[in-house]
């Protein structure tokens, strides 16, 4: 699926504050190495209803087998090992007996020390991969098969077979661990460096597992289709803490949601909740949702916080023209796409948004080959827009009692005429303010 830099920004996959981000969320890797491969997954939607669906069973598969998981890979271990082919260390001996080991171990205390150190969480690294292929055998999904395999011709090697047999590697003799440096550092190290970058994709995938389980995120439903559709139950946005569940149906007879409301009432986190779970699910993870039926999308752009651009002298209104036309410059291709706007051309006077927005929306409707959410302020404009039986009407309800704002965040058909912006302004004690004045 094709997303850009904009539209992942405004779905906050990523974010400088990571506390309020997807990437966050969905971070349970237990490496550095892991934690950068996760990056990757999240930073490049799949390709593919295949890759999806292989990556729908890989996590799944990986879900069952959490429990079993080995804890003695640890980050710690990683940069161990690293250090170890790093740092400069005097030669062992090729064969190392008892008396070899002994001159090595007296004349270089200082290797042997790291040396020793360094041997024990090799094999730690080993022994644990050597229990993750055993827990990825007869699993079924591509991925897993290839990683078990990998493994297997990685660690089919005379001296690591007997590395596994050992019990307790912090009683390993001195010639021993002198054997093994040198085994590890001659004739071991790039395949040490496969089986790190290896195990990076391991734990990047292991946490997308835990991730699904401790949120109960539901496994979507996803199939071609010459249309596209959306059919979700009770989905939310998994960064809030108490959300409120969508139940949203768009499909070819109704491709277009119009969505209206007041300030504050959801529109924003309900255009990004679907883009959210649109994007998850094209990464082929779960959702946060009850359940999730979609067609493969090639490609999900949103138009939510656009900038202005004061270095090259570019109003906000101008961007957001630049962001519309790039929008139906792409979706011009009959792929088919999800379309995210929120709010149009606020950056323009109410009487010229509503003849933008209006004209827009016009030309947007008559595209089948993609679905659009888009919310405004303008319902005056709905009217006019009730002719086109794809398009559906949807509204967030506010009440007022006593002068309070009461947000039930759910969603409604209709329009909304709510205009709250200075009930909120007086509310919020500015009116005060600006009357002391």
């Amino acid at each position: 699926m094709q997303v850009d830099k904009t539209t992942q920004n405004d779905l906050s996959i990523f974010s400088a504050d990571e506390n309020q981000s997807i990437f966050h969320l969905l971070n349970c890797t237990q490496t550095n190495q892991g934690r950068d491969f996760l990056y990757q997954i999240l930073n490049n939607p799949l390709q593919s209803l295949e890759a999806i669906q292989d990556t729908q069973i890989t996590i799944q598969q990986l879900q069952q087998l959490t429990q079993q998981w080995p804890t003695t890979i640890t980050n710690g271990t990683l940069m161990v090992i690293e250090k170890f082919y790093e740092t400069p260390i005097n030669n062992y001996p090729s064969r190392a007996g008892i008396v070899d080991a002994f001159i090595y171990k007296t004349f270089n205390s200082v290797d042997y020390s790291l040396t020793k150190y360094s041997v024990t969480h090799i094999i730690n690294f080993i022994q644990g991969l050597h229990k993750i292929k055993i827990l990825l055998q007869n699993k079924s999904s591509n991925l897993l098969t290839f990683w078990f395999n990998k493994i297997e011709l990685l660690l089919n090697k005379p001296i690591v077979l007997n590395i596994l047999e050992h019990t307790n590697s912090h009683k390993l003799k001195p010639f021993e661990i002198i054997q093994y440096a040198h085994f590890f550092r001659n004739h071991f190290k790039h395949e040490c460096k496969e089986l790190i970058e290896l195990y990076s994709k391991l734990d990047a995938y292991q946490s997308l597992a835990i991730a699904c389980t401790k949120y109960n995120f539901t496994f979507p439903q996803i199939q071609h289709s010459q249309h596209p559709f959306i059919d979700v139950q009770d989905l939310y946005h998994p960064l809030l803490q108490q959300p409120i569940g969508y139940t949203v149906s768009l499909n070819k007879d109704q491709n277009f949601l119009f969505l209206t409301g007041a300030n504050m009432a959801g529109k924003s986190t309900f255009i990004k909740t679907i883009g959210v779970s649109v994007y998850l699910a094209h990464l082929g993870i779960g959702v946060p949702a009850k359940n999730m039926n979609l067609s493969f999308f090639d490609g999900l752009l949103s138009n939510i916080h656009v900038m202005d651009n004061i270095l090259k002298g570019e109003s906000y209104f101008f961007n957001e023209v630049q962001r519309i036309k790039s929008t139906v410059e792409k979706i011009s291709n009959k792929k088919n796409w999800l379309i995210l706007i929120d709010e149009l051309f606020k950056g323009t006077n109410v009487q010229d948004a509503m003849k933008c927005s209006s004209t827009v929306i016009e030309g947007l409707h008559k595209m089948q080959n993609a679905l659009f959410v888009l919310s405004t302020h303008l319902y005056e404009i709905a009217d006019d827009l009730k002719k086109h039986k794809n398009i559906q009407f949807k509204y967030f309800e506010t009440e007022v009692l006593d002068d309070q704002l009461i947000f039930s965040y759910h969603l409604k058909d209709g329009i909304s005429n709510d205009r709250l912006g200075y009930l909120i302004l007086k509310k919020e004690g500015v009116i005060d303010l600006l009357n002391e004045l």
